[in-house]
Parts: C-alpha cells; sequence; structure tokens
C-alpha cells in the first residue's frame, strides 16, 4: 500500500539522527562505538537487585502519572540538599520517559504558532524539532570554537517581543562546556521583567570535573519560579537503554507540563521507578560519580595524546571535543564515516548540531566506556 502518494512532512528537513547513523556505521564495520553516548558497562549490582525485586513485588502495572511518589520524594530531598531549593514532590516533580521526552513535552506545553525560542548551537539534536513541531520558530546562538562559550551581547541582540522561550544545557552535549555563576547571572538579567520560560537541560549534572560545581538554575530563585528543569537517571546510574527522567518546574508550568505527558506518555516504567528510589538512598553514587569519570577523560586524554588530533578543554559530560585539521580536509561528517570504515572508530561531527551546518574539523568521542575499550580506541586513534 502506498498511500497517500505525498505526505506533506512536517519535518521536511530531518533524516535519520546521527547518533542512529554512526552507530548502525560501526556495527556494520566492526569498528569501536565512541559515537552515541552510552556506557559499555552494566549499572551497579545494587540498582540491578531492586529492579528485579520490584518485578517480583508486583510493581508491574501502570505507575501513576506523575510518577511514583516515593520516588519523587527521594528526589525533592535530594534537590534541597544539593541547590538548598526547596520543590513539592506532588505537585512540581513529574517521572518521565527519558530526557528528551521531558524536553519535548515542555516545549509543546508551553510554545505556541510564531513563539521564538533562543537555542545554543551546537545544540542537542532534538531541541529544534520539537520547536518546529509546536509551531514555533529555533533562533540560533551560536558558540565558537574553542572556548563555546556564551556571547550574551549576541543573546540580547535576539530577544524580542516574540521570545517566548530559552533553552540551556548545562554540563553542554557536545561541547562539554559548563555553564558558570556568572552565565546565570546574565541569563536571569535578560529574563527578569519578561514571560520568558527557561529549560535548563541538566541531564549531566553530576559529570562536571577539576572541583567545578555545577550551576543548576535552581540555586537561582528568579530563574528557578520560570524555569522546567531537565534530568536523567540514564545518565547517573549508566541506565540510557531504560528511558527514565525527570522534571522539575513550579506548579504553574507543571499543570501545564502535565497536560501533555498525560497523553504522550501518560505513566513511565514502575520498576524502574520503584528501583531509582532504592538506589537514591545511596547517594555516594552520584556524589562520586564526577571523580569516576574524571579519570576515564584524563585516561583517554593520555592515550592519545600522541594522536594528530587537537583536544578541546572538556568541563563536563563524558564528551571529548577534538579537531582533525592537522589530518584531513574532508567535511567531518565524511571524515568519521571513513574513520569508522577504514580505521575501525566512530565518532560524531560536530557540524550535525548546527542548523547551517557549520564545519569547524570538529568531532566528538564519548568515553564512557570501559578502559579496555578506550584502550583499543586510543591504539587506532593513534595510528591515523
Amino acid at each position: 500500500m502506498n498511500f497517500p502518494s505525498t505526505i506533506n512532512s512536517k519535518l521536511p528537513t530531518v533524516g535519520t539522527t546521527i547518533f542512529t547513523t554512526m552507530s548502525a556505521l560501526a556495527k556494520e564495520h566492526n569498528a569501536i562505538n565512541l559515537s552515541q553516548g552510552f556506557p559499555d558497562f552494566n549499572p551497579h549490582p545494587v540498582l540491578v537487585a531492586e529492579i528485579e525485586k520490584a518485578m517480583r513485588s508486583n510493581f508491574n502495572q501502570y505507575a501513576p502519572m506523575a510518577g511514583y511518589l516515593p520516588l519523587r520524594q527521594k528526589l525533592a530531598e535530594k534537590i534541597e540538599k544539593l541547590y538548598s531549593c526547596a520543590v513539592d514532590p506532588e505537585t512540581e516533580i513529574t517521572i518521565t520517559a527519558g530526557g528528551t521526552q521531558a524536553i519535548f513535552t515542555a516545549i509543546v506545553s508551553v510554545i505556541r504558532e510564531n513563539d521564538e525560542v533562543i537555542l545554543f548551537a551546537p545544540a542537542y539534536d532534538s531541541y529544534a524539532p520539537a520547536i518546529e513541531l509546536a509551531g514555533g520558530k529555533a533562533l540560533f546562538c551560536d558558540l565558537e570554537a574553542p572556548e563555546y562559550k556564551i556571547n550574551w551581547q549576541n543573546v540580547k541582540k535576539l530577544v524580542s517581543q516574540r521570545t517566548k522561550m530559552i533553552i540551556i544545557n548545562t554540563p553542554h552535549n557536545p561541547t562539554g562546556t559548563v555553564m558558570n555563576a556568572f552565565d546565570m547571572a546574565q541569563l536571569d538579567k535578560i529574563t527578569r521583567g519578561t514571560d520568558i520560560v527557561i529549560i535548563s537541560d541538566e541531564v549531566y549534572e553530576h559529570i562536571i570535573f577539576d572541583g567545578i560545581e555545577h550551576q543548576s538554575v535552581l540555586r537561582f530563585p528568579k530563574l528557578a519560579e520560570r524555569s522546567f528543569v531537565i534530568n536523567s537517571f540514564g545518565k547517573t546510574y549508566h541506565t540510557t537503554g531504560w528511558k527514565v527522567g525527570y522534571c522539575i518546574a513550579p506548579k504553574n508550568l507543571t499543570t501545564e507540563f502535565r497536560k501533555v505527558h498525560q497523553f504522550n506518555v501518560f505513566s513511565v516504567n514502575s520498576i524502574a521507578q520503584v528501583a531509582f528510589n532504592e538506589i537514591l538512598k545511596l547517594p555516594d553514587l552520584y556524589l562520586e560519580l564526577s571523580a569516576f569519570y574524571q579519570q576515564k577523560r584524563d585516561y583517554f586524554q593520555r592515550a592519545i595524546q600522541s594522536s594528530r588530533f587537537k583536544l578541546f578543554n572538556c568541563e563536563g559530560t563524558y564528551f571529548q571535543l577534538a579537531s582533525y585539521h592537522k589530518i584531513s580536509d574532508e567535511r567531518d561528517l565524511e571524515f568519521v564515516k571513513r574513520m569508522t570504515r577504514d580505521m575501525g572508530v566512530a565518532a560524531i561531527p560536530i557540524s550535525v548540531f548546527y542548523r547551517n551546518n557549520t564545519d569547524n574539523s570538529v568531532i566528538r568521542f564519548c568515553f564512557a566506556k570501559e578502559e579496555e575499550t578506550l584502550k583499543r580506541a586510543a591504539e587506532l586513534i593513534c595510528k591515523i
């Protein structure tokens, strides 16, 4: 069947994501996959035991739409300890099917036809399509290599009466940069006295290096009162395939968020929620995560130090940017495909995170891997 013969696509410029493309290419050529952002090691055995226990204890049916209440209560306790921010677990926390679903739901719940949303490019690839599906328009403020920091004067130039939302991401995927207190002060200054809503994508909040302190918008009351804060259990507990996250927002925003959430997801994996509630009773697992990943970052950087790649500063996330300008003058997409096919290591080209495919000969490696995986990958990288 082929009816209708043509579809007037709502996303005419969107194809298969680069993550799917590169992971499939890595599998086809038996290459080491440092492209898609997922660990190649198992979650903590206590978490595995807890999810089995939850399943056997008959937590197998629908969870409440807003999420398992004990988990939301535990998250509220954690948020207050970390950020001195009191959050009502009943009305201000919603458990979601991963961070991306939470971002989509937040955008759709607020953005209307012709509303403008400011993004910082290179930007996580789900932001702009969600804005377009809601009828809005994405405006991009470019972060300039190699520092990839925000120029707030450029942000001010983009703000108008049509600006409905600003989306920030810290620690930042794909660049690994981190917003500081000055950045938050500038964001507060720009949005103060306006109706601008903020989405703060903080899924890497516990993966931040060199003693830098994560500046969640929850630390800043005036920002918190206008923000959806998005987070992810997958990044914190090495369970990206479980697809469980959460959204923190004031009651008025959460009310709108849940109106959409109940119809595009309704409720989220019940046994995973029960298990995460139990694992949160072991705070050292997230408090020590930065040190865990910093060791991997440092190992990977040392291992490829003798390569012809130029490494950029990595303040957070589990991604390492590298320039290959001394190696090839190919477009970054062609370079990573050739590197996967011929050299046995897959990475992600940074141009795909820009609307206009800005190509600075920079690619992204994921170092959320076992040391043996990183060692084998580094040996191949150093031969390029």
